[in-house]
């Protein structure tokens, strides 16, 4: 069966994460947007995986069920450590296919550190003891790592990560089979390493709010079982991994080199130009991912990897519908709007990915059945995020904009 799974995000008891990000909002939300398997995010803290125990009803082969949602159990754990003479932050994501395993994982990594200090657990773990802990206790589990390109919490990261995975994972790397790639990053980029291409690379929300679950996702044609997606990311199959679905990575808050607190944003080119540091104040730039990549990297700009996982960049639909009608994306009129029309489409993913032009003029107002049919075809524009600040994106551009009367009548 074909079905769109998320499998990165937060519970509420994360830092800085909705109160809503309950299993009840979190299914809610996954069926507006159309996504059949959610990862469970921090099954480390022990309150939540009282919740996931008590919410989720184990289907027998490694995955679980809330009404008609399916969930994994995964947990993201942000390890912080010093490895010859130097400081590294790195964060993973940790699939379990048991509670059984999940709860011999929690009691190993208990000892280690404080687990219900945050959804989101630092540990002083090496990164490789790490990967090597949970593939003693079961072999089943995956261990990958998270947004691998984010300057100060990842892999790769140009503040805090490493130039190549095996000295990161180093006996354990050949165990690991999956990198995720982002927001800031597309798979595009990432062909531009040759190192990378044995990897699956999958894309999820890192939400931390059950509306912006589905920003990233990944979609499968395939049976829903914890040892078959297993297997399918292993062998990185493409008939049966069929797409990623994508941000512009220039959305991402990490993807252009800059200093937030000056406004100053610079493309790699700048950042040479400029040695490194911020023209307005003089101190060094947040080095961004395109830059990184660069620095990594050992093929050109627009190489295109043969039989890799396709993708498909896309914008949330409540941000098209905010655009279309120059309001804000938190608005209760946009609400209203997006709810109304999702519900017509019975998903949000069937607007932007299945609905055919047609059914897309018929069914939506026009300015957002242009709004989604730009997005497809790629006609934006954007201002790069960077050092922290999600990019600025537009459907419309300003001669476009919607007539100030139709912003007021959208207030009513």
């Amino acid at each position: 069966m074909e079905f769109i799974a998320d499998f990165h995000i937060h519970s509420k008891y994360s830092r800085a994460t909705s109160k809503e990000m309950d299993i009840a909002h979190l299914a809610e939300w996954a069926k507006l947007k159309g996504i059949t398997l959610m990862g469970t995010g921090d099954f480390t803290h022990h309150l939540w995986l009282e919740e996931l125990k008590s919410h989720l009803e184990d289907v027998g082969n490694g995955l679980f069920k809330y009404q008609d949602v399916y969930f994994v159990l995964t947990t993201e754990i942000s390890s912080i450590y010093s490895k010859n003479n130097r400081g590294y932050r790195i964060h993973n994501m940790i699939f379990s296919p048991s509670f059984k395993t999940t709860d011999k994982i929690n009691e190993t990594l208990s000892r280690m550190g404080n687990l219900a200090s945050d959804g989101r657990p630092i540990l002083g773990l090496d990164a490789a003891e790490l990967a090597r802990i949970v593939f003693d206790i079961d072999e089943n589990c995956m261990v990958v790592p998270g947004h691998i390109w984010t300057p100060w919490f990842s892999l790769f990261g140009s503040m805090s990560g490493f130039d190549r995975i095996e000295d990161c994972f180093e006996k354990q790397a050949s165990k690991i089979f999956a990198l995720e790639t982002g927001l800031s990053s597309d798979p595009a980029m990432n062909w531009r390493l040759s190192a990378l291409d044995r990897f699956s690379l999958i894309s999820n929300s890192d939400s931390h709010s059950p509306s912006k679950i589905g920003r990233e996702a990944n979609v499968f044609n395939c049976d829903l079982d914890y040892k078959t997606i297993r297997e399918v990311l292993r062998t990185k199959d493409k008939k049966r991994f069929l797409y990623t679905i994508e941000f512009f990575p220039e959305e991402g808050k990490y993807h252009f080199d800059g200093h937030r607190l000056c406004g100053v944003r610079q493309s790699p080119k700048e950042t040479k130009a400029n040695n490194g540091r911020c023209p307005q104040c003089g101190k060094s730039v947040t080095v961004g991912v395109v830059n990184r990549v660069e620095a990594l990297a050992d093929r050109p700009e627009g190489f295109i990897l043969p039989h890799a996982i396709p993708f498909r960049n896309l914008i949330p639909f409540e941000e098209i519908v905010a655009e279309a009608k120059g309001l804000g994306k938190t608005s209760l009129a946009v609400e209203r709007e997006y709810r109304s029309l999702v519900t017509k489409f019975q998903t949000e993913f069937n607007i932007l990915l299945r609905a055919s032009e047609s059914e897309l003029r018929q069914g939506l107002p026009p300015r957002i059945a242009e709004g989604v049919l730009r997005v497809r075809q790629g006609k934006v524009t954007i201002k790069a995020g960077y050092d922290g600040e999600y990019g600025i994106i537009s459907i419309f551009g300003d001669e476009d904009k919607p007539e100030k009367t139709e912003q007021q009548l959208s207030l009513f």
